[in-house]
């Protein structure tokens, strides 16, 4: 892990760009990325800095100008321009994860009522996975002092 927000932290211009059938898989890749983060933007429980995070790592790989427009994006840009500044997540942004995921896992969990046990275990392991690599393994950063971006 640490060595992918290392890499992710690096300027563009250090970054090697793959060519061939190489750069087509990660341009596939960053833009399914892209997608599930502008869905997690709206879907309760689902990331969506994580996902941005990875778009941005095979877009710097594949196609600059994309990865350009991605830090440019006036929804997605701030998140991800915060993350490669800081290697990490501010307190409050951590505990606004936690509790939007947690409303995620929980409704989930009810909604999975029918569906049987195993489903919601599974619904609630997945959950405490989410929530142990948030608070053990992403970085807390000090809190902002410019609140525009």
């Amino acid at each position: 892990m640490m060595s992918f927000v290392a890499t992710a932290r690096r300027e563009p211009n250090d970054i090697a760009v793959r060519r061939g059938p190489g750069r087509l898989v990660f341009v596939c890749g960053g833009c399914v990325s892209v997608a599930l983060g502008a869905i997690g933007a709206v879907v309760p429980g689902m990331p969506t800095t994580v996902f941005l995070i990875i778009a941005s790592y095979l877009f710097a790989r594949s196609s600059p100008s994309l990865d350009a427009w991605l830090h440019r994006n006036r929804w997605f840009g701030p998140s991800l321009r915060r993350f490669h500044e800081t290697g990490g997540m501010a307190r409050r942004t951590k505990i606004l994860a936690l509790a939007s995921m947690w409303t995620g896992v929980s409704l989930s969990v009810i909604a999975l009522s029918r569906v049987g046990t195993a489903a919601q275990i599974a619904t609630f392991a997945l959950g405490l996975i989410g929530t142990v690599t948030l608070v053990w393994f992403v970085r807390t950063t000090p809190e902002r002092q410019d609140v525009a971006d």
